[in-house]
């Protein structure tokens, strides 16, 4: 069997993976007609698989070798393995479909590089380039899937992923600390005082409250730059960015004073549900 026909339990695998590993993005997809729906699944089901590398191994070298193995399937490689593998399989078949970058793919593939190794992230400029070829460039990719490629859009998907992603990283504050990694730039940190091991000591000062805060507010610019500019892109690509309505209510919840992000609270699946299904209903994400 090729890769161009992809089994259809390719698909139901992809979205299972998501479902389990990615739930936001799963269900914004359920707002998203079918045909759309399985590449968009692809796509998620791809970053799942990527993101999730480091978590798999004790060691850089055997997650390097495993990202090696995307790199190459992208470039067209010959190496097997990929008729056994549906989210290749239908992440394939997607590029082929709706004529996505593969250089975008692969930019994300060796961004996440960085996942395998305890360096911290340094600076501001550092996490804006990695949540732009990561979270961004899902946004982007997932909007050709619906419309046609614009510069609007991207910029747009531009300002969604650096809200996203910075979200994500006050989220996951704790369980990465945890980890003896910190996404959390260290500029962020010295500038108020305070370094990567008290990070790493999971207990919420002051000092790390305030790097919080800041990364909070940095967010928070970025998602009402997103939603205004959600407004003047056409209603077909709107489902795309549902997301963004979880972003908000994460970074309202984030910017508690009594809040902390090493004690995290997960959302429950009907909540971020009904969370996306209400902003359907709204003007920023409505027809």
């Amino acid at each position: 069997m090729s890769v161009t026909e992809a089994p259809k339990d390719g698909a139901a695998f992809c979205a299972d993976l998501v479902r389990t590993h990615d739930f936001v993005r799963y269900a914004s997809t359920l707002f998203v007609s079918g045909p759309e729906r399985r590449a968009l699944l692809a796509i998620y089901a791809f970053n799942v698989e990527i993101s999730r590398v480091h978590e798999h191994v004790s060691q850089p070298l055997p997650g390097e070798m495993r990202l090696q193995w995307w790199t190459d399937m992208l470039a067209g490689s010959e190496h097997g393995g990929v008729e056994g593998n549906p989210v290749a399989s239908e992440l394939l078949q997607a590029i082929r479909k709706h004529r996505l970058p593969v250089s975008s793919l692969s930019r994300l593939v060796e961004e996440h590089q960085f996942d395998l190794y305890n360096d911290p992230m340094p600076t501001m400029a550092a996490l804006e380039g990695y949540v732009s070829e990561t979270a961004s460039a899902l946004f982007s990719l997932a909007a050709r899937v619906v419309v046609r490629p614009s510069e609007q859009i991207n910029h747009l998907a531009r300002h969604a992923g650096l809200a996203q992603g910075m979200a994500q990283v006050i989220a996951t504050l704790g369980r990465d600390a945890a980890r003896h990694q910190l996404f959390l730039p260290l500029q962020l940190l010295q500038q108020h005082g305070s370094t990567k091991e008290k990070v790493f000591a999971g207990k919420l000062t002051p000092e790390i409250r305030a790097a919080v805060d800041q990364l909070v507010g940095e967010a928070q610019t970025h998602l009402d730059t997103a939603l205004t500019l959600l407004a003047d892109v056409p209603s077909a690509v709107r489902p795309i960015f549902l997301p963004l309505a979880h972003v908000r209510r994460e970074l309202v919840r984030a910017a508690r004073a009594d809040r902390d992000p090493f004690l995290p609270k997960p959302v429950s699946r009907l909540r971020i549900l009904w969370t996306l299904w209400r902003a359907t209903r709204t003007r920023d994400f409505g027809g």
